[in-house]
């Protein structure tokens, strides 16, 4: 499976999932926006329309694309992201990462990867993407019962009614 993350060297080398990810070759880090491929799925959490089974094909066919910066400054990089095909958001998720623990949408890339896996219906990839980290088989049990329920919805609409319904909105 082909993840490509674009890598703006802001974070903790020591803490930073997409390093972790490509030393055991799992994704491609690039650090030039010319070097993502086209047509890929781009995880954005500007984009309006939320990650579902609808986008499986681009991804088995040309991958997913994300972007790893800090939070505090990902509006510097929102011009790169809006108004594009592919974008997609991640639906409600709670993190478990060390910096982020217990935060609703407030993922590491690895989680945002593994995410979108396992909604796509992709479990074993979402499973060896957290692989590499202590607290990843936890972050797929925090999330169980809501990646389930992603994983069943067939469109972004769907997905974003599951979320509706249980933040209670």
């Amino acid at each position: 499976m082909k993840v490509t993350v674009y890598h703006a060297g802001q974070c903790n080398p020591k803490r930073c999932t997409t390093r972790r990810l490509d030393k055991k070759s799992y994704i491609k880090m690039v650090t030039h926006l010319n070097q993502l491929p086209k047509g890929a799925l781009v995880l954005d959490p500007f984009a309006s329309k939320a990650v579902s089974k609808e986008d499986r094909e681009t991804v088995l066919k040309h991958g997913i694309v994300g972007l790893d910066c800090s939070w505090r400054k990902i509006d510097k990089f929102s011009p790169i992201f809006r108004g594009k095909k592919n974008h997609r958001s991640l639906p409600f998720l709670v993190a478990a990462n060390p910096t982020n623990y217990g935060k609703p949408c407030i993922l590491s890339t690895a989680e945002a990867v593994a995410a979108t896996f396992y909604i796509l219906g992709l479990k074993n990839n979402a499973i060896q993407i957290m692989s590499p980290f202590k607290w990843g088989p936890h972050f797929l049990e925090l999330n169980h019962e809501l990646l389930e329920a992603y994983s069943l919805a067939k469109s972004s609409k769907e997905v974003v009614k599951i979320q509706n319904e249980f933040i209670g909105d």
